[in-house]
């Protein structure tokens, strides 16, 4: 016989379980070794990281999973800088498919401003908040600037 049960939270021992038997399937099913973590930073003048761009590859497609800009170097350009220099070294390695996700208070406006378009919204949230599902397909013919930013 088999027993439900619901929580608030997740104890770890079984979280671990759960990600290690969505692991083998994921494996079985897909060449997720493939996948690789991308990254960009912007350093100050002293080398402390002031913001970064952080996602995963995979074929043709990019995720951006995270950008940061600390808050004393916002409203610089800084976001679109690495933005456009995480978009380009992902290029270097074959992605012409980007996306991201963002909610309404996290600036889309920035995303769109570059070529990002809603491919689908969900609401539901607090307060109004909205989550974006974004993506951009890459301009096959024209690179992007190259930017004094950090890639790895």
């Amino acid at each position: 016989m088999i027993s439900l049960s619901t929580h608030d939270g997740c104890p770890q021992e079984v979280s671990a379980i759960i990600d290690s038997g969505i692991g083998e399937a994921n494996d079985a099913a897909a060449p997720l070794h493939e996948v690789q973590p991308i990254s960009c930073f912007a350093r100050s003048g002293s080398g402390s990281v002031v913001g970064g761009a952080i996602g995963r590859r995979w074929g043709a497609c990019c995720e951006l999973q995270q950008l940061w800009v600390a808050p004393s170097h916002r409203r610089q350009g800084i976001g679109s800088q690495l933005l456009m220099a995480f978009e380009e070294h992902a290029k270097r390695h074959g992605c012409t498919y980007f996306c991201l996700e963002t909610f309404s208070f996290q600036t889309p406006e920035l995303y769109q401003s570059r070529g990002y378009q809603v491919e689908y919204e969900r609401k539901g949230y607090p307060h109004r908040i909205v989550k974006y599902h974004m993506i951009k397909q890459a301009d096959k013919h024209n690179g992007i600037q190259r930017l004094d930013t950090q890639c790895l």
